[in-house]
């Protein structure tokens, strides 16, 4: 894993297109990764990136927490544990930064990243509307070590 830097920029666009895109049909509506500026994500350095550029994590450090904001693995990869990798990940950089707990939010409809962030023991909190969409709000405590 390492962090994004510009000359990525149009891989990690191409990547997040090829992600998300099959989700519009389900969910109605464009999700919200197909929205965000990579641009300044990348510069923010939020932006981590496997080595081949197969799957990336946007992380973003809040106050005593991490939030998840965005995963994504190449579709015709999906099964191989890329994604379970990059969650694995960001619980080593929480963990780095010395916050206790990773936060997410996912759509409503999305019912399959749903269970697999529950089998990696994350929690519903709580469901809220997020610029126009209905998203499940989940977090993971992480265990002292």
């Amino acid at each position: 894993m390492r962090l994004a830097d510009e000359g990525d920029r149009a891989a990690v666009e191409r990547l997040v297109q090829d992600a998300y895109t099959p989700w519009i049909e389900v969910i109605g509506m464009r999700p919200l990764p197909l929205e965000a500026d990579y641009a300044a994500l990348i510069a923010a350095r939020r932006v981590h990136v496997t080595d081949r550029l197969d799957g990336l994590i946007v992380l973003v450090p809040e106050d005593g927490v991490l939030l998840v904001e965005n995963v994504a693995v190449r579709p015709e990869l999906h099964g191989r544990g890329i994604g379970r990798g990059l969650m694995d990940y960001a619980e080593q950089e929480a963990r780095r930064l010395g916050l206790p707990a990773l936060r997410l939010y996912t759509n409503v409809k999305m019912a399959a990243n749903i269970a697999l962030y529950e089998s990696l023991g994350y929690a519903e909190t709580g469901r809220e509307g997020i610029e126009g969409r209905s998203a499940v709000l989940m977090r993971k405590q992480l265990d002292p070590r």
